[in-house]
């Protein structure tokens, strides 16, 4: 009777023992995992957000403009007049040269030489001061980033939005939510603003 109990019963209670640890640390863990998955806000589930949705923290935007630009360079897309110096874009308007982000599709043969490498899935992007161009062929265009993807910090001129009661960064047409990465702040595109 002890060699069944040895041979027989014992092993059960250990293998029922050790299952039964097994179960509660998964338990344990997916209940972990469930409380430190953040809820992801309304932006997040909806790339494209309407402009009638987003609300400016300040009623105007500063714009700064200035009279002329040196050694500016022209370039035109889709019947748009761009003038590229001191690594910015500018449009004219009354006279006055004001600076403004290139659009999607927008393209160029050589990026500045202060762009920033941005990898987020399978996509490298290269940002440089807020807009986001990737590799086709031998030229980069400017291109919407994917939802998800981190930066570092913003442009100068980026603007504080509020939707939903919740307080976002905007620059470009582009949202981003303030995060934390190991220990260090950084920002998180989380939606389009749709023009309407």
């Amino acid at each position: 009777m002890k060699t069944f109990i040895k041979a027989f019963i014992l092993p059960a209670i250990i293998i029922m023992a050790t299952s039964i640890e097994v179960n509660a640390q998964t338990k344990r863990n997916s209940a972990i995992k469930k409380t430190t998955t953040t809820k992801k806000n309304v932006v997040t589930k909806t790339k494209r957000i309407p402009s009638s949705k987003v609300t400016y923290k300040k009623p105007t935007k500063k714009v700064v403009s200035v009279r002329s630009v040196p050694n500016k360079k022209v370039v035109k897309h889709k019947g748009q007049t761009y003038y590229y110096a001191n690594n910015k874009y500018y449009t004219q308007s009354q006279g006055r040269y004001i600076v403004i982000a290139p659009k999607v599709g927008f393209r160029i043969k050589v990026l500045p030489t202060h762009f920033k490498k941005v990898k987020h899935n399978a996509h490298n992007y290269y940002n440089v001061d807020g807009t986001f161009y990737v590799q086709i062929d031998n030229e980069y265009e400017v291109v919407e980033p994917e939802i998800g993807t981190i930066v570092y910090e913003l442009p100068d001129d980026y603007e504080k939005v509020n939707i939903d009661g919740l307080t976002y960064y905007e620059y470009a047409n582009i949202l981003y939510e303030k995060v934390q990465i190991d220990g260090t702040r950084a920002y998180e595109v989380v939606g389009i603003i749709d023009m309407e």
